[in-house]
């Protein structure tokens, strides 16, 4: 990790925090919804940017802890705080779990697999509609998302107060992500990513350290997943459809693969210029698609991963 790049990551967090004073009030919710998504892109982008997985099945890591949390506070009765735990607890063990499997292949053949198991995951939340409420989905209560903490009264609702969980979960995440790629388990995922026999040749044990980002990976996305039920008082099965598990493969690669903001840049973009042209016509998919291929004629590697290789060379 080099001077450049912390200051970089840290004006970052800095220009978000200076922004909950700035923007009205409707770009103030949009913001913390991207930060939310943003976090589901920076799992994603652990995975494929770094260690070369191209997965199609990371909603259901989402939608996990989107899950975990809401039916623990729903049929459990647990806090918030706990609730939010159990939302990561429960993406974690089903990424090892996922990882275990999945980590067998290779290839096209382990971007299969892992949107097969998704689809189950899917399908298992219609299934058990008795608890989950099937494809409409539960809200979570106002009252619910009301806690103290530290002597403090947190109201998740509170348009501010949500936007600074958005932001302080994205900060660590951001941070958590930074220190990873700098570390030698970083540099050998990037190995992996290059060249994986030549890694395994070196002494590595590629399927640790596969298996091992998987579940940080996961976890991630599962964190994202129980801050958005928390935040935004919403669980659905939507959330596990293979949409989004497009979504974020397309975010990352809009804002750079293999870089630590672009997720951010990719679903702040997306989310914007989805959010405007739908306001005019209802043919906004078209007008997204010739954005996006104007974006990636100039933009081949993403925003970020393009800067990178034309002038920037200690971003991380």
């Amino acid at each position: 990790m080099n001077g450049k790049s912390l200051a970089l990551h840290v004006a970052v967090v800095a220009l978000l925090f200076a922004l909950n004073f700035l923007l009205p009030d409707y770009h103030h919710g949009v913001l913390a919804r991207v930060m939310v998504f943003a976090v589901f892109a920076m799992g994603y982008g652990l995975l494929f940017g770094y260690a070369g997985l191209l997965s199609l099945g990371h909603a259901m890591f989402f939608a996990a802890g989107m899950y975990g949390t809401g039916l623990s506070m729903l049929h459990l009765g647990w806090s918030a705080p706990f609730g939010f735990l159990g939302g990561i607890a429960a993406g974690a063990l089903l990424a090892l779990v996922i990882g275990l499997l999945a980590l067998r292949t290779t290839g096209v053949a382990f971007m299969i697999v892992t949107m097969m198991f998704a689809q189950v995951f899917y399908l298992t939340i219609l299934y058990f509609s008795r608890w989950t409420r099937g494809d409409e989905g539960f809200v979570i209560d106002r009252q619910a998302r009301v806690f103290d903490v530290a002597g403090l009264h947190l109201d998740l609702a509170d348009p501010v107060t949500r936007y600074m969980a958005a932001l302080i979960l994205f900060t660590v995440v951001l941070f958590v992500l930074l220190r990873i790629v700098s570390s030698p388990f970083g540099r050998v995922l990037v190995a992996i990513r290059e060249n994986e026999e030549r890694t395994r040749m070196l002494g590595y044990d590629v399927f640790a350290n596969k298996l091992a980002a998987v579940v940080v990976s996961g976890t991630i996305c599962a964190a994202a997943g129980a801050a958005y039920a928390l935040l935004f008082g919403f669980a659905g099965a939507t959330f596990a459809s293979v949409q989004y598990s497009i979504l974020p493969l397309l975010w990352t690669l809009l804002g750079g693969a293999g870089t630590t903001i672009g997720p951010l840049l990719g679903t702040l973009f997306m989310y914007y210029v989805v959010d405007v042209t739908s306001g005019y016509t209802s043919a906004y998919l078209l007008v997204v698609g010739a954005a996006l291929i104007v974006l990636v004629l100039f933009f081949p590697k993403g925003v970020l991963g393009t800067v990178r290789d034309r002038w920037a060379r200690w971003l991380p």
